[in-house]
């Protein structure tokens, strides 16, 4: 007995020493790392009169929008602080926003289109885009019906980003790195957007998954750790 509880004591050293070089080695793999498992952006599908589609983006953590600007090369490497966070200051914002690079950015990111044409996107900022966010207004061939709505925002930056997506009549749709389109039905005329998460709620049902993914990535090591522990002991009896 107790060999074998030295052999589960030695697994359970080993399996915490993985799990901290693990981390380690997640944390360093990218200076300037993206924050895709923090509160998530979202986006806001409505009509605009007949022919017109409003797609509002909205940053899900104010560091995402500095994380973004470094990258378009809109705002200065000295965001990044020596352990590889990236730091935000409220003047981000009215840099990234005054920014073409980010016009541009966002006009490629988000498309729409109508029975397979695209329709022209312009891009109008909000008065506080780390609050209100961004919108691209779409023009379409025809009358808006369904319409194929495109997002690919930040999953250039790290695969794992998701954006919350809410349109008319309660629609709901969750885009990421393999679900870059989804249909919307809209009816033609006045703004018909609804509502979306809270940040407050939205960053709430984020911090939830990420939990349970961390625990279930440490159950599962501690496990395999303990399950090679006992196999060990075993085989060493059978030897002995």
């Amino acid at each position: 007995m107790s060999a074998l509880r030295r052999a589960l004591r030695h697994a359970w050293r080993r399996s915490w020493c993985l799990l901290v070089l693990v981390l380690m080695v997640g944390l360093a793999s990218d200076p300037a790392s993206a924050h895709p498992f923090g509160a998530p952006q979202q986006i806001e599908v409505a009509a605009m009169g007949d022919h017109g589609v409003r797609v509002r983006w909205l940053v899900g953590g104010s560091d995402d929008l500095t994380l973004l600007g470094l990258s378009l090369g809109v705002l200065p490497e000295d965001r990044v602080m020596l352990d590889g966070a990236v730091t935000y200051e409220a003047s981000d914002a009215a840099t990234m926003a005054e920014a073409p690079a980010f016009a541009g950015y966002l006009t490629e990111r988000i498309t729409v289109t109508q029975g397979g044409q695209p329709c022209a996107g312009e891009v109008r900022m909000t008065d506080d885009l780390a609050a209100h966010g961004a919108d691209v207004l779409f023009t379409c061939p025809g009358p808006v019906g369904t319409v194929a709505v495109r997002s690919r925002m930040l999953t250039d930056l790290h695969e794992a980003y998701r954006t919350l997506a809410s349109g008319p009549h309660g629609q709901k749709a969750v885009y990421d790195a393999t679900h870059e389109s989804v249909d919307w039905t809209i009816t033609a005329g006045a703004d018909s957007g609804s509502r979306s998460t809270s940040p407050q709620g939205a960053a709430a049902m984020s911090v939830g998954r990420s939990a349970l993914q961390q625990l279930s990535v440490v159950g599962g090591v501690l496990l395999a750790a303990v399950a090679a522990g006992i196999l060990w002991h075993r085989r060493r009896g059978r030897k002995a």
